[in-house]
C-alpha cells in the first residue's frame, strides 16, 4: 500500500472512528477554521498535506503550509504577532484579531507580502498592521509597554455620528466602522462584498463577529486601488510610482502615501498632526520587532490630499 493510500485510509478511519462530534473544522464544526492556516478536509479535520488541503477540501485549501502569499508565516511568526500585540486580550476586542485568522485571510491575496525581497515583505506587513492598529487602536500616551502596544482594540466605531448611507446603494443597515481597517459606507461594504464572497451590505456585522472576513476586508482595502489612489501594497512595495501631479502635490514613495491613501483628507496637507504621529509610532515599533528599516517619508505632512474616491476615508 502506498503511502498516499495508507494516508488517506488513516484519515477515513479516524473520520468513522470518532465521528463527527469531534471534528476540528468546517460545516460540522460550527464552521471553524484550522489554525495556523492549515487546511479543513472533507472529514472535518486538520493538516497540511494533499490528503487535507485536495478533494473535498472545505477551508483554507491551498498549500498548507500555514503561511500566506510567499509564506506569511515565516514573515511574521506567531510570536512576533502576539509581542506586536501584548495587550489584545485586555481591550474590549478581547482577542478578536488573532494571529490564526490573520493568517487565514491573508490566503486569499496572494501577493499580500510575497512582493519584493525579504525586507519589503516584513515592511508591508509592519505597514499593515500598523495603519490597522491606529484605526483601533486603545492605547494612551502613560499606557502600559507604551501607546503603541495597544492595536486591534475595538471592534467598531466608538460613537459613529453617521448611518454612513450613501445614495444610488442599498442602505437596509448601517456602515459605521468596523473591523482592522473600519470599513466605512454602504458602497465600500457592497464592493468589498462582492469581491470576498460575504454579503456585507444585509450582514455588516460579519466583520464583528467572524474575524477572517473581519481581517479581508482589511486586505481588501490594502489591496485594492482607486483612482486617483493607488493601492496601499503597491506603495509600500514601491510598485507605484507617482505621476508629475502626484510629485507637484508633495506625494512621493513611502509610508506617508498610504495615510493618505486612508485618510488624507483629514490628516494630511496641514502640517504636524498626532494621528499622522500615531500612525508612525505604530510603524516603527513593528518594523523594530520584524527588524527591519523604516524606508523613507514616513508622514504626509506637506502632502496634498488625493481627494475622495470610490474608497472610505476612515475615521
Amino acid at each position: 500500500m502506498s503511502l498516499w493510500v495508507f494516508s488517506v485510509v488513516s484519515l477515513v478511519l479516524s473520520y468513522q472512528l470518532t465521528g463527527s462530534s469531534a471534528e476540528q473544522c468546517g460545516s460540522n464544526a460550527g464552521g471553524a477554521v484550522c489554525p495556523g492556516g492549515l487546511c479543513c478536509s472533507q472529514f472535518g479535520w486538520c493538516g497540511n498535506t494533499p490528503d487535507y488541503c485536495t478533494t473535498g477540501c472545505q477551508s483554507q485549501c491551498g498549500d498548507g503550509s500555514g503561511g500566506g502569499g510567499g509564506d506569511l508565516g515565516s514573515t511574521i511568526p506567531r510570536s512576533q504577532y502576539d509581542q506586536m500585540f501584548m495587550h489584545i486580550k485586555d481591550c474590549t476586542s478581547k482577542g478578536f484579531y488573532s494571529y490564526d485568522d490573520f493568517i487565514s485571510a491573508a490566503k486569499s491575496y496572494s501577493a499580500f507580502a510575497s512582493t519584493g525581497d525579504t525586507a519589503t515583505r516584513k515592511r508591508e506587513v509592519a505597514a499593515f498592521l500598523a495603519q490597522t492598529s491606529h484605526e483601533t487602536t486603545g492605547g494612551w500616551a502613560t499606557a502600559p509597554d507604551g501607546p503603541y502596544a495597544w492595536g486591534y482594540c475595538f471592534l467598531k466605531e466608538q460613537n459613529p455620528q453617521s448611518s454612513y448611507c450613501a445614495s444610488g446603494y442599498p442602505c437596509p443597515k448601517q456602515y459605521y466602522g468596523r473591523g482592522p481597517i473600519q470599513l466605512s459606507w454602504n458602497y465600500n461594504y457592497q464592493e468589498c462584498g462582492q469581491d470576498i464572497g460575504a454579503d456585507l451590505i444585509n450582514n455588516p456585522d460579519l466583520l464583528t463577529t467572524n474575524a477572517v472576513i473581519s481581517f479581508k476586508s482589511a486586505l481588501w482595502f490594502w489591496m485594492t486601488p482607486q483612482s486617483p489612489k493607488p493601492s496601499c501594497h503597491d506603495v509600500i512595495t514601491g510598485i507605484w510610482q507617482p505621476s508629475a501631479a502626484d510629485q507637484s502635490a508633495g506625494r512621493v514613495p513611502g509610508y506617508g502615501v498610504i495615510t493618505n491613501i486612508i485618510n488624507g483628507g483629514l490628516e494630511c496637507g496641514h502640517g504636524k498632526d498626532s494621528r499622522v504621529d500615531d500612525r508612525i509610532g505604530y510603524y516603527k515599533r513593528y518594523c523594530d520587532i520584524l527588524g527591519v528599516g523604516y524606508g523613507n517619508n514616513l508622514d504626509c505632512y506637506s502632502q496634498k490630499s488625493f481627494g475622495n474616491g470610490l474608497l472610505l476615508e476612515s475615521m
